[in-house]
Parts: C-alpha cells; sequence; structure tokens
C-alpha cells in the first residue's frame, strides 16, 4: 500500500464531493469483491495505536448487549454504568458523556478492549457494506480516519472513480 501523504487529512476533505458520487454511482457488487483486501491492506498500513483520533473525537453506540457486558467488566450495575459513563443522544443511542472516551487510556489503548462495543470492533467498516450503504458515515470517517481514506482511495483506484 502507498505511503500516506502527510496532508492527507486536508485532501480527504477536499475530495468529500467526489467521494460521495463515486459511491453513489459504484458497482456495490465490485466494490465488495475488493473491499477485504483493500481493509486488511489499510489496515495492515496503519497503527491505531499511534492515531486513536475514533476514541479522541467520537463515540460508539452502546447497545443493550455491550453496556450488560461492560458494566460486569467493570464491576458496576447497568444503571451505574449508564449513569457514570454514558447518555442519551439525538438519535436515542447510548454514547459516552465525554470525549475522548473515558475508556481511552493516555497510551491510546483501551481499558475494556476485550470487551469494546460492537461499534468499536467493526469500526471503520471498511470490510462490510456499510462502507458503501451508510455514505454520510464513510464520509464523516474519511476525515479523521486513515485506514477509511486509504480504503476510499484504492476503491477509486481499482474502479475507475478517478
Amino acid at each position: 500500500m502507498a505511503e500516506l501523504p502527510a496532508h492527507w487529512k486536508r485532501l480527504a476533505a477536499s475530495r468529500l464531493k467526489v467521494y460521495r458520487q463515486f459511491l453513489d454511482r459504484v458497482n456495490r457488487n465490485k466494490a465488495l469483491a475488493v473491499l477485504p483486501e483493500l481493509h486488511e491492506s489499510a489496515t495492515e498500513a496503519t497503527d491505531c495505536l499511534q492515531c486513536a483520533q475514533c476514541c479522541k473525537s467520537f463515540s460508539p453506540r452502546f447497545k443493550t448487549p455491550d453496556i450488560k457486558r461492560i458494566s460486569r467488566v467493570l464491576g458496576l450495575r447497568e444503571g451505574e454504568f449508564i449513569e457514570q459513563y454514558l447518555k442519551v443522544d439525538e438519535e436515542g443511542d447510548y454514547v459516552t458523556r465525554t470525549t475522548p472516551c473515558p475508556m481511552l487510556g493516555g497510551d491510546n489503548r483501551c481499558s475494556i478492549y476485550e470487551d469494546r462495543p460492537s461499534d468499536c470492533r467493526r469500526f471503520p467498516y471498511t470490510d462490510e457494506d456499510v462502507l458503501l450503504k451508510r455514505s454520510r458515515i464513510t464520509l464523516e470517517n474519511v476525515k479523521f480516519c486513515p485506514i477509511t481514506y486509504r480504503v476510499m482511495e484504492g476503491l477509486m483506484d481499482k474502479l475507475g472513480g478517478r
């Protein structure tokens, strides 16, 4: 995989309209066929512990199974966990009260990594159809996640989006 340009965030921000148009017209089956390879390559080329922008800037959704599991791991009742760490957002989902995520340590490691929410496990959704189906999320993620940027650029290279 090509080296990440130092100014990739500016490039991504300047290409949002191009990305949106590409996602609107891309052949879904062809895109889904190349996503696993692009995701693997982008993931291998990216050190998430050097970045952690997902944990520093945004919150995953905490679904009921996540709340039950994490509460148990932290030794809290579910209500205590919710009261201490979560709030309900405008879409009705539980999210963290604060950013960065309260589970993120100073070394960019997650204190509940093995038990993290399903949204965190799946992020940045570059190996699944969410990348295509929910372009709004992809267009947000591409602005701060080097994996998403690399996958979008790779998709456009492979499927003629340039």
